[in-house]
């Protein structure tokens, strides 16, 4: 069966692309697809540059995240400023690289949301890939060159795609908005006859 490809723009200071992150990465196991994930910047506006209403949106779309991390016992807490998360985003193009993109992306997702991760400073980012086991040396030198170039053909890829928000997926030219799209982008690929066949008992 050939595997299709599946993009998945995201961010790490968004609580919907953390909901979507793991779902999204195990339809690997259901289908024929590859997950192509792809660092978009979220542009989001700080208080006094918003309207009241999108102030009561803010406040609603966290606790609505905070319902469906819940069950997942997955701790979301929303950020006291306003993140320039390039810096973290290149650390996941870094980390793919190296093969960890998921082992890096659960841990930036996870202390982001506890505020123990500053996604818009290069040496908490820095911190991070050691952690993980990557050279920080060499995340730092490819954050000023490569990195950065990685980065920026990504949001011109994002541009082409009219990406307006994460997460937001991609399969055969169709866009699938939100964490609460995945059942949909399923409906999809079932119905292309992309399902895997179970395993044997």
């Amino acid at each position: 069966m050939e595997q299709r490809v599946v993009k998945m723009y995201s961010d790490y200071k968004s609580p919907y692309a953390y909901l979507a992150f793991d779902p999204a990465f195990a339809l690997e196991e259901r289908y024929a697809i590859k997950i192509r994930w792809i660092p978009f910047q979220l542009r989001i506006k700080g208080k006094g540059e918003r309207s009241q209403y999108s102030e009561y949106k803010a406040r609603y779309s966290y606790l609505d995240a905070r319902r469906w991390a819940r069950p997942r016992d997955l701790v979301i807490r929303g950020p006291l400023k306003i993140y320039d998360t390039t810096p973290a985003l290149i650390g996941g193009l870094f980390a793919e690289r190296h093969g960890r993109l998921m082992e890096y992306s659960r841990q930036a997702f996870e202390r982001f949301f506890r505020r123990e991760f500053e996604a818009d400073q290069a040496d908490a980012v820095a911190a991070l890939i050691g952690r993980i086991g990557l050279p920080a040396e060499e995340y730092r030198e490819y954050l000023a060159g490569a990195g950065a170039r990685d980065y920026e053909r990504a949001q011109q890829e994002a541009a082409l795609d009219n990406v307006f928000g994460v997460p937001l997926f991609i399969f055969e030219r169709e866009p699938f908005w939100g964490h609460d799209r995945l059942a949909v982008l399923e409906d999809r690929m079932t119905g292309m006859g992309l399902r895997k066949a179970a395993p044997a008992a």
